[in-house]
C-alpha cells in the first residue's frame, strides 16, 4: 500500500474515499454511477476536469455531487480516469422549491483544508436558470462558471479553482 504523506488528513483519506483511484475494488462504496445508464433511458453523463490557478489539471481531486431532487449522491476521484476527469452517470434533477434543476458539487483536494462548494446548472434550462434565486445572486458575468455545457453525450462542467475562469464557490 502506497502512503501519501502530502495529504492533510492522513494517508487513509484518498484510498478510503476514492478506492478505484488506488486500485482497490470497493464497489460497495459510493461511486460515480448514480443510475445505471443501461437501465435508465433518461440517463445523462456529466464529465469535467479540475484546474489550478495556472490552468494545469489537478489529477487527484475528489468530486462529490448531490441531487436533492432525486435524493442521489456520488463521488469520483479525477485520478480514476485516464484523462483525469470526473465522470458521473445520473439523470437530470427536477426543480426543488422553485430552483432551477441543479446538482450541488463539493471539491476536495490536497492542500485545501476546507472543501469548496459550488453548483452545477444545465445550459438547456435557460428559462429555469433565469428564475433561480441562488444563481441570480451571482454577478451576471460569472454565472457561466456554474453552467454545464450540453454536448452530444451529456454535459461538460470544468472546475477552475483560481484564475481568469475561476468557478464561483459558495461560503456555506
Amino acid at each position: 500500500m502506497l502512503q501519501t504523506p502530502s495529504q492533510t488528513v492522513g494517508p487513509y483519506f484518498a484510498y478510503g474515499l476514492t478506492p478505484e483511484q488506488y486500485l482497490y475494488d470497493f464497489k460497495s462504496l459510493v461511486g460515480n454511477q448514480l443510475v445505471n445508464p443501461l437501465d435508465e433511458p433518461e440517463a445523462i453523463t456529466i464529465s469535467g476536469q479540475v484546474y489550478d490557478g495556472n490552468g494545469n489539471l489537478i489529477p487527484d481531486a475528489m468530486i462529490e455531487v448531490w441531487d436533492a431532487y432525486n435524493r442521489r449522491f456520488g463521488r469520483f476521484g479525477t485520478g480514476t480516469d485516464a484523462q483525469n476527469r470526473f465522470v458521473f452517470h445520473t439523470v437530470k434533477p427536477g426543480s426543488v422549491d422553485g430552483q432551477a434543476p441543479h446538482l450541488s458539487v463539493i471539491v476536495f483536494m490536497r492542500g485545501q483544508l476546507i472543501h469548496a462548494y459550488t453548483r452545477l446548472y444545465f445550459s438547456d434550462e435557460a428559462a429555469a436558470n433565469a428564475q433561480d434565486t441562488v444563481l441570480n445572486q451571482v454577478p451576471a458575468e460569472r454565472r457561466s462558471t456554474l453552467i454545464a455545457r450540453q454536448t452530444g453525450g451529456g454535459y461538460v462542467f470544468d472546475i477552475h479553482m483560481q484564475g481568469e475562469y475561476e468557478t464561483v464557490f459558495f461560503d456555506i
